[in-house]
């Protein structure tokens, strides 16, 4: 199921690398080739909204116990896809911008020129954005495999407590075993000396009998 969903995370990917790359080239073209880039954008980021989908779809199958650090990363996906939106947007808007400037001559110049450093700085803003998303996404990863660390432990421990127990059983058990042997041995020692005491008196006794029937003769 992973590989899957690692499938759909690399066409997506790959899919808004090139829907930024676009987006960034719009406020520079003109005409109808500014229209066509305009269009491809918007189909691109249909086709990345339906990858999506299918991804959230993929996360719903995943065991609940793994779930969570997908879950975070569809997060990040839609979290990017929603700039990825508002780019394109403001793209669109500087191209209005733009067709307005060149109307109004020098002064446009000067608007161009502020709106070039203002997306400029959007840009910088945009990436360190995705920098710190990224670290904030590593150290979800991080945190999820320390939990399932914790869990592992948590199981070893409740293993090695029920073997201490059935140790401790198993003790009690010999310790009851062995005071029975330790009975039953002394039982029989005692036997053997009462049979051998009463082996005594009736040699003693046919000795006796013996000597005074002799006596007697």
């Amino acid at each position: 199921m992973s590989a899957v969903f690692q499938g759909y995370e690399q066409d997506y990917g790959v899919l808004t690398a090139d829907i930024t790359n676009r987006i960034g080239k719009i406020p520079k073209l003109a005409g109808e080739e500014k229209k066509q880039m305009v269009m491809n954008v918007e189909k691109q980021l249909e086709e990345a909204k339906e990858l999506l989908e299918q991804m959230d779809l993929e996360v719903r199958e995943i065991p609940a116990q793994s779930r969570g650090m997908y879950s975070n990363r569809m997060r990040s996906y839609k979290q990017e896809m929603s700039k990825l939106e508002a780019d394109f947007k403001r793209s669109r808007i500087a191209y209005s911008d733009e067709v307005r400037n060149e109307l109004l001559g020098d002064d446009g110049n000067s608007s161009e020129s502020q709106r070039a450093h203002l997306l400029d700085n959007t840009e910088r803003l945009d990436r360190s954005s995705r920098r710190l998303e990224a670290g904030y996404q590593i150290a979800v990863e991080t945190e999820q495999i320390g939990q399932n660390i914790l869990e592992n432990l948590n199981q070893d421990r409740e293993k090695i407590q029920r073997a201490r127990e059935r140790l401790r059983e198993t003790d009690t058990n010999l310790g009851k075993s062995s005071r029975i042997l330790t009975g039953m041995l002394r039982r029989i020692i005692q036997n053997r000396l009462l049979v051998f005491v009463l082996g005594i008196i009736i040699l003693i006794t046919i000795i006796l009998a013996i000597y005074f029937s002799f006596r007697g003769h």
